[in-house]
């Protein structure tokens, strides 16, 4: 599939082979029992190396896999409230909250208003600023709280570790 006359060749060790017609550079690469494969297309002449592609490609996918291993996995959880929502149901929620959190997790926190509550969307407003104020310790508010429709919503966040002072 390498279109170019004349090529680049790089060894499977990195030494240089110098400029040489692509014939020649199959043929090497059938004498190694390796692949030649275009590593540098747009250089002049391209550059083309000598390696096991299957070897590659699995070391590639190897790597792949170990990054997204390391990659830390943020879930959103979701809160559901309402303006008459008690205050031992208020803890409760609270409380979970707290453990989301903890367990490093977002929490979308949801206001819903049925039937004619919408027209008192403040106290829904005051309950969501309360929740802000009572976890302000371990989260921020990453979106303050926002009428959508007939919800109001505000995400919480996992405040940043504190670093050890020495």
């Amino acid at each position: 599939m390498i279109r170019s006359p004349q090529i680049r060749l790089v060894a499977d060790d990195g030494e240089q082979l110098g400029i040489m017609d692509i014939q020649d550079a199959l043929r090497t690469a059938e004498d190694a029992s390796l692949d030649l494969v275009e590593v540098a297309p747009n250089a002049k002449p391209p550059v083309c190396r000598l390696m096991d592609y299957g070897k590659y490609k699995y070391l590639m996918s190897k790597k792949a896999n170990e990054s997204k291993k390391k990659q830390a996995i943020i879930h959103v959880k979701e809160i559901k409230l309402r303006s008459k929502t008690e205050e031992h149901d208020l803890q409760f929620k609270l409380k979970n909250i707290k453990r989301f959190i903890e367990h490093g997790d977002k929490v979308k926190v949801t206001m819903v208003f049925r039937g004619r509550e919408i027209t008192h969307s403040g106290l829904g407003l005051d309950l969501l600023n309360r929740i802000r104020e009572e976890l302000k310790e371990v989260a921020a508010s990453e979106q303050p709280p926002r009428l959508e429709g007939r919800s109001m919503t505000m995400l919480l966040a996992p405040l940043a570790p504190k670093k050890k002072e020495e």
